[in-house]
């Protein structure tokens, strides 16, 4: 059955309130496994969210920036690993709909709309330099390599990647490209073992000399340069996956507060409880300020703006994992022990800092931006 079939509530966040019980009586089991959540991604598709943010005349749910940052949130509470892999899905989804509001191409968007794909994203670890070597041949590249992490590999239906052309005319570049999971040579390899975020299966995609047609390569770069095409990506992506990792520490704090609720009179509580919330203030308040300037998908891909996602997602994630580092100090022994329910977000929100940029990375590439310097001049 097509999305098309049973068309969604426009009402997302009523949607995603009402799957998180359904959600959250799996996510213990897939943390404890280290198995992909199937089930979570099954739900998200049959609910119309994979395509919400498909703009309506393409057939999709028409929702808004907004909308969509509000309901991975939400879905965090019931299972942080399908929020997760769900955003990595929308943050290629997004990008194509920025495209859409400038007139450009994006063919993919109806695809989603109708067919409810996954799409699933390398760029995290390829980032500027890329890994994997494309070979230019007769119609298109041929292109090995091993991809990893990429979330929602189990689900995907095609890999949105790019690889290293080292012979290219004009010194090496990195092709960008769409492949199906589906060719030939594509395959997964189930390494994903990690801390946290245990249930995205954000496995290693294995590409084996696979063909890629010139009509799948929407760009081809200059390796090792800044492209405004990663102002684009940081814009779209950061802030969805940042909406997840806020609704972690949501969940850690409405869960350290039920625990507390007996121990509200002591004198150290308070104060403890008042350090929490403040952090996942400074949480909350800095995704907002990512999907304001986001601007509904209409932002310019500017360094400064670049920048200034980059800063915000540091800050978003180091408030949101205070935020539930201080839920332990709040919620007190029964908090601690495994089945207390912060255990496992204290683990998951740490996924924060893997996204780009890394703590260190971040700080110099946005200190060399507010300098007027090349922002890659200093690696």
């Amino acid at each position: 059955m097509t999305l098309l079939d049973d068309p969604p509530t426009t009402d997302w966040l009523t949607t995603a309130r009402a799957l998180v019980p359904e959600l959250a009586a799996a996510t213990a089991a897939h943390d404890r496994d280290g198995t992909f959540v199937q089930d979570g991604m099954d739900l998200v598709r049959d609910r119309g969210l994979l395509a919400m943010l498909v703009p309506a005349d393409l057939g999709g749910g028409g929702a808004t920036f907004g909308d969509a940052c509000s309901v991975l949130t939400t879905l965090a509470h019931g299972c942080p690993a399908t929020s997760l892999t769900l955003s990595m899905h929308m943050h290629l989804i997004a990008a194509q709909v920025w495209r859409h509001h400038r007139d450009l191409p994006a063919p993919v968007l109806p695809r989603v709309a109708a067919e409810g794909l996954v799409l699933v994203s390398t760029g995290a670890a390829d980032w500027i330099d890329s890994s994997g070597v494309a070979r230019k041949v007769e119609g298109g590249y041929r292109v090995t390599g091993r991809k990893m992490p990429a979330s929602g590999a189990p689900a995907g239906a095609v890999v949105v990647t790019s690889a290293r052309w080292e012979d290219a005319p004009d010194g090496p570049q990195v092709v960008h490209m769409s492949i199906p999971f589906s060719a030939e040579g594509v395959s997964v390899e189930e390494t994903w073992d990690a801390m946290g975020m245990r249930g995205t299966g954000s496995h290693t995609v294995v590409l084996d000399d696979v063909f890629v047609p010139d009509a799948a390569v929407p760009l081809v770069r200059a390796a090792g340069e800044w492209h405004p095409v990663w102002a684009t990506v940081l814009g779209c992506a950061l802030p969805l996956i940042m909406a997840t990792y806020v609704g972690v520490a949501e969940a850690a704090v409405a869960r350290v507060l039920e625990l507390a609720a007996r121990r509200a009179e002591r004198p150290e509580t308070a104060p403890a409880v008042g350090r929490m919330v403040g952090q996942l203030a400074a949480a909350q308040d800095t995704l907002a300020a990512m999907v304001r300037a986001n601007d509904d998908l209409r932002f310019d891909p500017t360094i400064e703006n670049a920048a200034a996602a980059l800063t915000r997602k540091g800050n978003g994630a180091a408030a949101a994992i205070e935020a539930v580092r201080l839920s332990l100090e709040v919620g007190g022994g029964r908090a601690f022990a495994v089945g207390g329910g912060v255990e496992q977000l204290l683990r998951d929100v740490h996924g924060a800092t893997y996204h780009p940029l890394p703590p260190a990375a971040q700080q110099l590439f946005t200190g060399r931006v507010a300098l007027g310097l090349d922002p890659l001049g200093g690696r």
